[in-house]
């Protein structure tokens, strides 16, 4: 049953069980060699689409699937014309580089509009949402390094209210020790 509901997956990157950060353990020699030998090219083709019918992904390299790096990860979203994909927040920024199409996000409230060619970039603990104004697919390359803020366990980190501006009475002159 388990293995039947885990090919009926939808959204792998949120209802699938993920390695975020994997064991590195051996002899220094033994890792450095295995971290040499690993491929330095990954063909998106060879990974398939999950999701749909608005909006698609693939991931191509994540701590999941290649042993190359643990801090990165990188994946491909599909948009299809004039739809959106998910309203979504996370503590790591990242950097989404429009390979097709045209349309816009609201990071935050605040609209920001795109197009093939453009760069854009998510701010840390930024709430979004990517549209496709287009009458063709988006597709989308998103590079962030969520795996290093998870390994950091900077997962919920948000500042609601800032330490008070004045010192308690008898410590307004008080410094740390170094």
């Amino acid at each position: 049953m388990a293995e039947a509901q885990e090919k009926d997956v939808k959204w792998v990157r949120w209802q699938k069980r993920r390695v975020f950060v994997r064991e590195l353990a051996g002899k220094y020699g033994e890792v450095y060699r295995n971290l040499v030998d690993q491929p330095r090219v990954y063909h998106s083709k060879d990974v398939p689409f999950h999701g749909g019918p608005t909006k698609f992904g693939k991931n191509v390299i994540n701590p999941q699937s290649v042993f190359i790096t643990q801090l990165i990860e990188t994946h491909i979203d599909v948009i299809t014309p004039r739809s959106y994909g998910q309203k979504h927040a996370h503590m790591n920024s990242a950097v989404f580089y429009i390979l097709e199409g045209k349309g816009h996000d609201i990071h935050d409230g605040q609209r920001i509009d795109w197009q093939e060619g453009d760069a854009a970039i998510v701010a840390n603990a930024c709430v979004h949402r990517h549209y496709n104004d287009g009458d063709a697919p988006a597709r989308l390359l998103i590079i962030k390094a969520k795996p290093a803020f998870l390994f950091s366990h900077l997962l919920f980190q948000r500042v609601m209210e800032y330490p008070p501006e004045e010192a308690p009475p008898g410590y307004e002159k008080y410094l740390p020790e170094d």
